[in-house]
């Protein structure tokens, strides 16, 4: 599509900053509280402006996560273009900057769109079961989190500190700790409910359950950090989205070992990682393959691992490409 205006916006809790651009040409910012009311008198505003078109308008932000939401919204409903790009990603295409304010952002944002106007993606709102699951994921996260930083402190004190004080350490927290395990069971429920009453969910997620060594966290985070396979669907580009994927540096005769980057999704990096040492433990093939890489082959015992996180990806993507679960002894028929 052939965009003229060009709308940038630096996105917060409680205000927006806009950024309005014709072509390469700054018009004005403006600052608004980030609400409902407050964004859609701001497009009746951009409404009136010259030749302003719907259809040649384009709305560029950083991902901020809930923040976001009414801005989105209406937008989407209103049917204007909108794209949403990762913020490292704006700030590494324009080079050395020095300085920042919420202003300055937003015309970066702006001139971002304008200069990447050919290679935008547009944004597409997820289904409603995927935002519920996401935000049911996290809680449960944040439920395991506490969990850990009670539990955690309680038992290390056992070998330094008094058993007496210990047990009492324990005794206070024991409604809590109860009440959050009682909570957890609560949250796996509503996950496991959701996705048994959408035929898509549930079919994403036997597929993916398949592959050995995968649990139903892990599958639950795929299918929300993927949205269904739609974003991602090649295991290459999920593999790099996850750092497990190793790259070299060159640079003249200097060649430095392959090694992950840390630009990734550190959450589902970390859900990876156990279901691979649960494939290296219980699947034959999978402890086969690790085997003979480290003790026959002296690999190192991290870089084998990350290849079996490598494996079990490339398993659950050929299994929801191919519209049928893993099956351990599989033989590509030849016609």
């Amino acid at each position: 599509m052939e965009f003229t205006y060009f709308i940038g916006i630096d996105v917060s809790k409680n205000d927006l900053d806009f950024a309005v651009m014709k072509k390469k040409n700054f018009l004005f910012h403006k600052r608004i509280s980030n609400s409902p009311s407050a964004i859609i008198s701001l497009l009746k505003e951009l409404v009136q402006l010259p030749e302003f078109s719907i259809r040649q308008a384009i709305f560029c932000m950083e991902h901020t996560g809930i923040y976001s939401n009414h801005l989105l919204s209406i937008l989407f409903k209103k049917q204007f273009s909108v794209c949403l790009e990762a913020a490292l990603h704006i700030r590494n295409s324009l080079g050395n900057i020095r300085g920042k304010n919420d202003k300055i952002d937003a015309i970066r944002i702006a001139e971002y769109a304008y200069k990447n106007r050919d290679q935008l993606r547009l944004w597409q709102p997820k289904r409603e079961v995927i935002i519920r699951l996401a935000q049911l994921s996290a809680t449960r996260s944040r439920l395991i989190e506490v969990q850990k930083v009670l539990n955690v402190p309680i038992k290390e004190s056992k070998e330094f500190i008094p058993a007496a004080v210990t047990k009492e350490n324990s005794m206070v927290c024991q409604s809590t700790l109860k009440a959050i395990k009682a909570d957890l069971v609560k949250v796996d429920k509503a996950i496991q409910k959701i996705i048994a009453l959408d035929s898509e969910l549930s079919r994403l997620f036997n597929l993916i359950t398949s592959v050995g060594g995968i649990g139903k966290a892990t599958a639950t985070q795929i299918i929300i950090t993927t949205n269904e396979f739609k974003n991602i669907n090649k295991p290459e580009k999920f593999a790099c989205y996850a750092g497990v994927v190793p790259f070299t540096k060159e640079s003249g005769l200097f060649k430095s070992r392959p090694r992950v980057s840390h630009l990734a999704n550190k959450k589902m990096k970390t859900l990876l990682h156990l279901a691979a040492l649960s494939a290296i433990r219980y699947n034959d093939d999978m402890r086969a393959y690790y085997e003979r890489k480290v003790i026959q082959e002296t690999k190192n015992k991290m870089s084998t691992l990350n290849a079996v996180r490598n494996k079990l990806i490339h398993r659950i993507f050929a299994c929801v490409n191919n519209n049928r679960p893993y099956e351990k002894n599989y033989q590509r028929l030849v016609a």
